[in-house]
This record gives structure tokens, C-alpha cells and sequence, in this order.
């Protein structure tokens, strides 16, 4: 018995001697060129071999597979202020009297809180990776959702419509699919049609990268590339495919991106679709960074994206509900407060919400 204590101690130690020593080797400038010199051609290509999808411009590291995670898991955790572990987005009260005290024909996006958006385009709503509950499967929830199925369920909608925009317990969340009513429209990548429809729901459209559906009253829906991944405990590792989207709507574009890593898929999509409006970005578990730059962008990653996709509106997602990075859930918030004064970057463009906090949606001039 004493042996295996001592061989399980000098396992630990080597994982934690790697986990070193892969922090010294990470470096932001050369993670930078290799994202820089990937093939945008690649955007295009083929993703999915032996039924499992990858990113083809850059596939993801997988040196070391779980081991890998394990150093993660066992390595000194960064140092944060009082303030940084503390922070948190405010939870605003009354959301759904805020809702009806808007004129009917006023279209608006609602951060619902982590990546959890209600945006409102004429009679109908428009939901992204619905999560109301207390845990993503172990991580416990930080600050409450702004609205519940059932909120939702009142608010008369002519339809609801749902973006997935992959299988992680963050983003997929089957109570908060299941408590939807019935005719929720909901529209997932690759893969996912048969888990969703599973739940309950009869009205599951499955979408490829680049591939776009005309969903009515003017409304086309884009599913664009992300760089990511996918597994949940019933669903093997890249067994289902990641998706951002682009609602576009006849006054208004939405971009939501899902939970990406920094890739050159920014550039094209901003190139694609030179006038979007409201750019909803993932900022958050970005710590530390040799583990976790391919998956998640920084603060810094976040606003060249914001750059590459040209948009008007910045509104950042995913952070302030639930501890999932090295970071603290609030510290993406003052992380972000702070890069913006560093960089001097417009603060008019920047929409950092409340939970609760509803945008009235300028829309274009006709």
C-alpha cells in the first residue's frame, strides 16, 4: 500500500512538473501567428472524418487528452484581488414588467444572464443557448437568470425560436429545453436533431457552417463557424458539431458567437456580412492560458474579434454566472473594463449589461 501511495505521489508530481512547463512554453505572440498564418480556404472544408467533426483551418491540440486536463485541475491557481474574486454583474428586478412596459413594436436584445439572450424581432422571440438552471452540471450558478421558461411562456410571442450552438452543459441545458413550450423552433448543429427532439421537441432543425434558412417574416438565419468542441457524458468527444449564428433580420443583424477561441473565421464572417449591427462575444474561463487559448478568447482576443467582424455594438457573453476558468465569473467584466480604457477603444460601442439589462435594437435606416 505505502508503494502505490509513493507511486501515486510521483505521479502527481510529474503531472505538476508538466503543467509547468507548459505554461513556460505557451506564448501569446506565437499563438498569435499561428492563428494568423492559417489557410482561410480552410474555412470552407471538410469537417467531419470517421464521424467526428474538428476545426479543418487548425485543429485542436490534443497533447496529453485527459493527463492533460488533470494538469490543468492540479496546477497553482492564478492570485485575484478581493475585488476580481467579488465582482458581479448587477441582477436587475422586474424584467418581465420591463418587458410589457416596452412599446409592442420595439424590438430589443435581453441578457437573460451567462450566454442567455432574449432578443425580441417583431412578434417573435429569439432565444441563445437557453440555461436557467442552478447548475451547469457541477458548477453552481453565481447570480440568478433574468427570466424563466415560464416568464417566457407569458410573454406572447408569436413564436419562439432557440439557437444551440453546441452540446456543453453551459450552452445545452435539457430542463430549460424541455420547459419551453411546445413549438419552440429550435435550430442546433450538426448532430444534435435526435438529442433535442429526445426532450420533447417536435420542431428541431439541424444546421452545417455556411449553410442558411429562411425562417419567415424577413428573418434569414446563418450558422457560421466557431472554434470549438463538443462532449457531454452520453455524447462521445466531437460527436456533435459547433456552431455561431447570424440572425438577420430586415432592420437589424445579430451575431451570436457561441463559445469560441480566437480563429480567422472572424475576418470572413465580417467580410461576408459587413453590417452587423449587435456582436454577442464569449468572454470567459480563459485562465490559464496554455490550457485553455484554444477554446476561449482573452479580453484582448475578444475586442480584435469585435474588430475583424466590423460591427457596431460590443456586448459581451457568458460571464458573471458561474465559475468555469482559473478566473473568478465577475473578473471577465473588470478584465474587460479595464482592456477598453488600455486600448482606448469607443465606449459608446460597448454594451457591458446588467443581467436583466434590456438593449433597445437601433435599427437600420431604410
Amino acid at each position: 500500500m505505502k508503494r502505490i501511495f509513493c507511486l501515486a505521489a510521483i505521479a502527481i508530481c510529474a503531472l505538476l512538473l508538466s503543467c509547468a512547463a507548459a505554461d513556460r512554453t505557451f506564448g501569446e505572440g506565437a499563438w498569435r501567428t499561428r492563428v494568423a498564418s492559417a489557410d482561410p480556404s480552410a474555412l470552407r472544408a471538410a469537417h467531419e472524418k470517421d464521424g467526428r467533426y474538428f476545426n479543418p483551418w487548425m485543429p485542436m491540440e490534443d497533447v496529453g487528452g485527459f493527463s492533460r486536463f488533470l494538469r490543468w485541475k492540479f496546477s497553482p491557481k492564478g492570485s485575484y484581488t478581493a475585488q476580481e474574486r467579488s465582482h458581479l454583474p448587477a441582477v436587475l428586478p422586474g424584467t418581465v414588467g420591463r418587458i410589457h412596459s416596452l412599446p409592442a413594436d420595439q424590438d430589443f436584445i435581453l441578457w437573460i444572464g451567462h450566454a442567455s439572450f432574449l432578443i425580441r424581432i417583431g412578434a417573435e422571440i429569439w432565444l441563445t443557448d437557453p440555461m436557467f438552471s442552478d447548475r451547469a452540471l457541477l458548477p453552481k450558478r453565481r447570480t440568478p437568470p433574468a427570466l424563466t421558461a415560464e416568464d417566457i411562456r407569458r410573454l406572447g410571442a408569436k413564436r419562439i425560436n432557440v439557437v444551440i450552438s453546441h452540446n456543453h452543459y453551459d450552452h445545452l441545458d435539457t430542463e430549460s429545453l424541455r420547459a419551453l413550450p411546445d413549438g419552440t423552433r429550435i435550430f442546433v448543429p450538426l448532430g444534435l436533431k435526435d438529442f433535442v427532439s429526445n426532450l420533447g421537441k417536435s420542431e428541431v432543425v439541424e444546421m452545417d457552417w455556411w449553410q442558411t434558412i429562411d425562417c419567415g417574416s424577413g428573418v434569414l438565419l446563418h450558422c457560421l463557424p466557431m472554434q470549438h468542441w463538443s462532449r457531454r457524458i452520453c455524447q462521445g468527444r466531437n460527436k456533435t458539431l459547433w456552431a455561431s449564428f447570424l440572425i438577420a433580420a430586415p432592420e437589424s443583424t445579430i451575431y451570436f458567437g457561441g463559445d469560441s477561441g480566437y480563429f480567422i473565421g472572424y475576418r470572413e464572417i465580417g467580410r461576408m456580412f459587413p453590417d452587423i449591427d449587435y456582436a454577442l462575444m464569449p468572454v470567459t474561463a480563459y485562465h490559464p492560458r496554455w490550457f485553455m487559448h484554444y477554446a476561449h478568447m482573452n479580453i484582448d482576443e475578444a475586442l480584435d474579434a469585435f474588430d475583424d467582424l466590423r460591427a457596431r455594438f460590443f456586448i459581451p457573453t457568458q460571464w458573471g454566472a458561474f465559475d468555469l476558468g482559473d478566473e473568478p465569473a465577475g473578473y471577465p467584466g473588470l478584465d474587460l473594463e479595464r482592456t477598453i480604457k488600455k486600448r482606448n477603444v469607443d465606449p459608446l460601442r460597448m454594451l457591458i449589461l446588467d443581467v436583466g439589462q434590456i438593449v433597445p435594437i437601433e435599427k437600420k435606416a431604410k
